[in-house]
């Protein structure tokens, strides 16, 4: 029974670690749908087709050359070498070691571990270049005022854990002494392997069961860490590209209410005094626009768990870059924390949201950042992922015209015009030509 210990500490270990991510998940989910309904499921083949260019090719991440290429890199090396975690939970549930190694012989098996031990180089590599651009070099956009504390935080803990899990698959294989043995896939790990010549058979041995069991905790450890990083996009970036907007930049939706509304005022034929249909009456006016998370659509609070914080929609923004106090990536991180804080309340109250006193508007987006949104998509363009900002600036400048009436007097001049004399300018419809004598 003794032998078997190791095998069930594992199995307690995967359980315990798998079914905490799918609990975060679960409130992951919840946390989405808290937004209102909106149909995103037309033109399916459009949708498979960005979903597999942006989220799987990372074509819009190479429109920046360095960081572009390096995060690919990072990107592809990460995932391909987590498959060699499908021979750890077998290895670790049986207590067998490199089951694969026979049943796919020393020439495939070679071919993938030596590929996998190329990748786990050049991210290392990658990863130590994307900590000396974030801490060293200090590229801008990594030190905005909305990067202080935890964001700036996150973004190196997540480098030193590809650090560390990179690390430790190349230790593991280079103290392997069968698999240095077998020469079969050891590109990188040869090279280690003479580091640990002066210790004893037993000691390396140690040191490879350590970095083994270090290695899948730390991979579980990361894969719970997602939920509380903005890494969850590894997983998110696939559902926010095929559910994004496919309408074109600069289309803004319309209010099904206002839209109906003018529609019957242009309808010479529609009778302004008929009856509401039955229940109508009840029913409880539709909020205009947005000033909390529930009042923005799904896809819009999936967008804010989505954002890297990369800052390539800020850095483009032309308001930000003339000092404005707008930054479309804190939009988006403000939605999410929101959000965040709204979720915490229904797990605090048993599953029902108890009023905070508390909203989007105002309690963490000022007017002022969303009136300097000059509405250009530049940030929706910019955007790795199709996360759209501008969106949510939208809704809540809606809200702010529709509900409150609170636009800014310039605005409302602008609209009093056109009200008035069919122009954005002050002056009637007799004089406005009068330019041409002049």
């Amino acid at each position: 029974m003794e032998k078997y210990v190791p095998n069930i500490f594992f199995a307690l270990l995967l359980i315990a670690g798998i079914g905490y991510f799918v609990m975060n998940v679960r409130k992951l989910i919840r946390n989405i749908k808290l937004g209102k309904d909106v149909d995103r499921t037309d033109n399916k083949s459009e949708r498979w087709k960005n979903m597999a260019k942006i989220a799987l090719g990372q074509y819009k991440m190479v429109t920046r050359p360095l960081s572009g290429i390096l995060h690919v890199i990072v990107y592809v090396g990460f995932i391909l070498i987590n498959i060699e975690l499908l021979e750890i939970v077998i290895d670790g549930l049986f207590g067998t070691h490199r089951i694969f190694q026979p049943i796919l012989g020393n020439t495939i098996y070679g071919l993938l571990v030596g590929t996998f031990e190329v990748l786990a180089l050049l991210v290392l590599v990658a990863v130590v270049i994307f900590w000396l651009r974030r801490n060293i070099e200090k590229v801008k956009r990594f030190w905005s005022k909305e990067m202080e504390g935890w964001p700036k935080n996150d973004g190196n803990i997540i480098l030193y854990f590809e650090i560390v899990l990179m690390t430790l698959f190349l230790v593991m294989n280079a103290t392997d002494i069968s698999f240095q043995e077998a020469g079969a896939g050891n590109i990188v790990s040869q090279f280690i392997a003479p580091w640990f010549d002066g210790y004893s058979t037993e000691t390396i041995h140690a040191i490879e069961k350590t970095s083994w069991w270090l290695h899948i905790i730390g991979i579980l450890i990361f894969l719970n860490y997602l939920y509380y990083s903005k890494h969850l996009h590894i997983l998110l970036a696939f559902p926010n590209t095929f559910f994004a907007n496919l309408k074109p930049k600069g289309q803004l939706t319309n209010l099904e209410s206002v839209t109906n509304e003018v529609k019957m005022m242009m309808d010479p034929n529609a009778d302004p005094y008929a009856m509401p249909a039955e229940g109508a009456e009840d029913e409880e006016p539709a909020k205009f626009g947005a000033s909390d998370v529930a009042d923005l659509n799904w896809v819009q609070l999936m967008n804010a768990y989505t954002c890297t914080e990369c800052g390539r929609c800020t850095s483009a923004c032309p308001a930000n870059l003339t000092g404005k106090k707008l930054s479309p990536r804190k939009i988006m991180m403000d939605t999410r924390d929101r959000l965040e804080e709204v979720g915490k309340n229904i797990d605090a109250n048993a599953g029902e949201f108890k009023p905070d006193g508390k909203q989007l508007l105002d309690d963490y987006i000022t007017r002022e950042e969303l009136w300097a949104c000059t509405s250009c998509n530049a940030c929706v363009q910019e955007c790795p992922v199709n996360i759209d900002p501008l969106s949510i600036i939208m809704d809540m400048r809606r809200y702010l015209v529709m509900e409150e009436s609170a636009a800014p007097q310039e605005l409302n001049m602008i609209m009093t015009n056109i009200e008035n004399n069919g122009a954005p300018w002050q002056y009637s419809q007799m004089d406005r030509l009068n330019w041409k004598d002049e």
